[in-house]
């Protein structure tokens, strides 16, 4: 039973009221009673408003439902768009204009490079992410399938030299692209030089140097020796580590030990989709840990190979420079925090009625209050060097609910005695209704804005449940070839920049899913660079580190300066509803559409409802681990639900392979010791019902979001299991 104090009007969780007290306030300059006053009057004036823009979705969303039902056999998409302008789910387009987001770090104004998406609930994946700001490329190559394991080249238990000299050809390759010597390779070079100026000697005994020479940034020494020349590309920064007595380094001719290069430039601390917090004791582990992470004293413990390993944050790195000077360059990757969006409320707050605060309402507060600290010092790194804050707001409807993210930041920064604008706004630009009308909602935003990013699956999400009543949709890969979706990859990019975001925010591009396959993310992912984005998702360090590889590649201002100059407008295309033509499926298509949706359904549910894991690996129904999280739930779920609702299978098909999946999922998690079995009992499995609700009462769901059923089903399970345990 939670426990509650009251303060004013409010009625807070025991537990968060002391982590605020004891934790969070001190230190911050905010007194604790004018905290908990300013907060109770922030929720009674500002919550009301989060309500009606929820009761507006609800209300567009029954106009789109029924104009289809009328419309379905005379679809006409210029009375269409007339409509959408009618109710104003297509609003009327603002005049051009300039972003003017001030006091933002190097990351968003001059840096590309890839960022990193890590639940914060999870102490140890949130310090490696955040140490993923540099990362060895030896390690990234060996550990993966970019290197294959023909010709003796295979992943053993211990070092496989045969494995390890192709890593280093590749580097060498790399470096040789990149930054190409005068004359000869890098694969010649038998020693290098760096003081006042960089060279190398061939093993001709030739020297020679950088063809680039604005490319050598600095070095380091140890008792006299060199260990590390820094150089820059595109604006990343590459470490040659030397070192001969190494087990490495001591094979090379050059003795290089390894290639450090920048990687995970910026890092998104995420409090929402990858995350399970459901209640008061949820919410204070994120909040711990984003504490954490700004005072830079998070550490996390683990055994590995029967010793404990604890992880801190990495220190700054610092190189003397040709002309003896110094460069300090940043040891961690620049943190951002996503809050939760504007739908979901929660009983860690209550209100003077009784009722669940917004819970993204209690973000802004809190995470904005616990960042405070790295603004004022208190504790061993700074986040930013310009004084801002950076809360990535995802899950916006159209520009009303941007202009309600601005109102709110405003709100909290006069709540915690910040300048105007500390508060930097990241727009996730994954809901249909944000996508035809990004103009006005980075418009409502100008002077915050520091990201806009593109997300497959949440927007499609939404665009199957947006036109549930339309008709029957394209088979889930087909939506990757579709219309709507190419054209809103474009757009997005075209309106950021028209915006004025470059040099002053990031345009970013959505997550590579499958950790496993290196390889294949080496040859594809380089196309969202080249389509205009300055950062883009990965899944873990080592992706961070691969993809690096792409920004040095490709020159990100050149690729944004040809793109400036088009000036496409992409509405009728992003309006194109992905319906099948023909759905004159065969039955055994449509049955493996639902194993398919369905294996992924059950394998990600059952860890979020029954272990409180949001993000992780899961296997598919081939056994290729994906990353998934929410947004992945809330595509397959929705095109389950529109399948079912259009007649191309039945409840009881729907059922049967459930349960039959549900069996495969089992046998997958079988090495699971804390994995609880749905098979074993369907009805008494809270997983298995979650899922089920997921898919029959998807259609319900406000937006096809997955949160209100995965929280309701975790809460009863923990109540449960607190029963089980209490009951012993």
């Amino acid at each position: 039973m939670q426990q509650y104090e009251k303060v004013g009007q409010l009625k807070v969780a025991t537990e968060l009221f002391e982590f605020i007290n004891q934790e969070a306030l001190p230190e911050s300059g905010v007194d604790q009673q004018q905290f908990w006053d300013g907060f109770s009057r922030l929720i009674e004036e500002l919550a009301p408003e989060n309500k009606a823009l929820l009761a507006e979705r609800d209300r567009i969303q029954q106009q789109i439902d029924q104009w289809h039902k009328q419309h379905r056999d005379s679809f006409d998409p210029a009375v269409y768009k007339e409509f959408l302008k009618d109710i104003n789910y297509l609003e009327a387009e603002k005049e051009d204009y300039q972003v003017r987001t001030d006091h933002v770090d190097l990351e968003f104004k001059q840096q590309a490079g890839p960022q990193l998406v890590v639940p914060v609930n999870n102490a140890r994946y949130a310090i490696n992410a955040a140490n993923a700001r540099w990362g060895s490329l030896y390690d990234a190559l060996y550990g993966t399938d970019v290197i294959p394991e023909e010709g003796g080249a295979e992943r053993l238990a211990t070092y496989n030299e045969a494995r390890g000299n192709k890593v280093i050809a590749f580097a060498k390759d790399f470096l040789d692209k990149t930054f190409p010597l005068q004359t000869g390779s890098h694969h010649d070079v038998t020693e290098y030089k760096a003081g006042a100026a960089f060279t190398a000697t061939l093993a001709n005994g030739e020297e020679t140097t950088l063809q680039a020479a604005e490319k050598y940034r600095g070095f380091q020494e140890k008792e006299g020796e060199l260990t590390a020349i820094l150089l820059n590309n595109h604006g990343l920064h590459v470490d040659i580590q030397i070192d001969r007595r190494h087990p490495i380094g001591k094979t090379d001719k050059a003795g290089v030990k390894d290639i450090l290069v920048e990687a995970a430039i910026t890092t998104i601390m995420d409090c929402e989709d990858s995350v399970t917090a459901v209640d008061a004791e949820d919410k204070v582990v994120v909040y711990r840990n984003w504490l954490g992470l700004m005072r830079g004293d998070l550490s996390a413990s683990f055994e590995k190979a029967g010793k404990t390993v604890t992880r801190t944050l990495n220190p700054d790195r610092v190189y003397s420079t040709a002309n003896g000077g110094t460069v300090t360059l940043r040891g961690r990757s620049l943190m951002l925090v996503r809050n939760v969006g504007h739908l979901m409320t929660i009983n860690a707050v209550l209100d003077k009625d009784g009722n669940e605060v917004p819970e993204g309402i209690l973000d802004a507060v809190v995470t904005s209050l616990i960042a405070k600290h790295t603004l004022l010092g208190n504790g061993k790194y700074q986040n930013s060097t310009t004084g801002s804050i950076y809360i990535v707001k995802p899950k916006m409807h159209g520009s009303k609910e941007v202009a309600f993210a601005n109102t709110l930041f405003a709100r909290v920064e006069d709540l915690l005695g910040l300048e105007r604008f500390t508060l930097k706004i990241g727009v996730m630009d994954e809901e249909r209704r944000t996508s035809l009308n990004l103009k006005n909602c980075i418009y409502e935003v100008k002077e915050r804005v520091v990201f806009i990013n593109t997300g497959f699956l949440d927007r499609t999400g939404d665009e199957i449940h947006t036109s549930m009543e339309a008709g029957t949709m394209v088979r889930k890969n087909d939506m990757k070839a579709s219309a709507w979706l190419q054209a809103y990859e474009k757009s997005n990019v075209q309106i950021g920049l028209a915006a004025g975001l470059q040099g002053k925010a990031q345009i970013g591009k959505g997550m590579w899913a499958m950790p496993d396959l290196m390889k294949a993310m080496l040859e594809q992912k380089g196309g969202q660079i080249k389509a205009g984005a300055n950062t883009a998702w990965v899944p873990s360090p080592t992706a961070a580190t691969l993809h690096a590889l792409h920004y040095h590649e490709i020159n990100v201002v050149e690729i944004q300066n040809e793109l400036k100059i088009q000036n496409g407008n992409y509405i009728d295309e992003i309006l194109t509803i992905p319906l099948a033509e023909d759905t004159n499926w065969s039955p055994e298509q449509i049955q493996a559409e639902l194993d398919n949706n369905a294996q992924g359904i059950l394998g990600y549910v059952v860890r979020w409802v029954e272990q409180g894991v949001g993000c992780s690996k899961v296997p598919d129904i081939n056994n290729i681990g994906l990353m998934e999280d929410r947004a992945t739930l809330r595509i397959s779920s929705q095109h389950v639900a529109n399948w079912l609702h259009h007649g191309i299978c039945t409840e009881a098909q729907v059922i049967e392979t459930l349960e039959r999946m549900a069996k495969v999922v089992d046998e997958q998690n079988a090495g699971d010791p804390a994995y609880r079995p749905m098979s074993a009992n369907f009805e008494q499995s809270i997983a298995f019902q979650a899922a089920k609700d997921l898919i029959f009462l998807g259609k319900e769901q406000p937006s096809g979001y997955t949160e209100p059923i995965l929280h309701r089903r975790r809460i009863e399970f923990k109540e449960k299991a607190a029963q089980r345990l209490y009951s012993k």
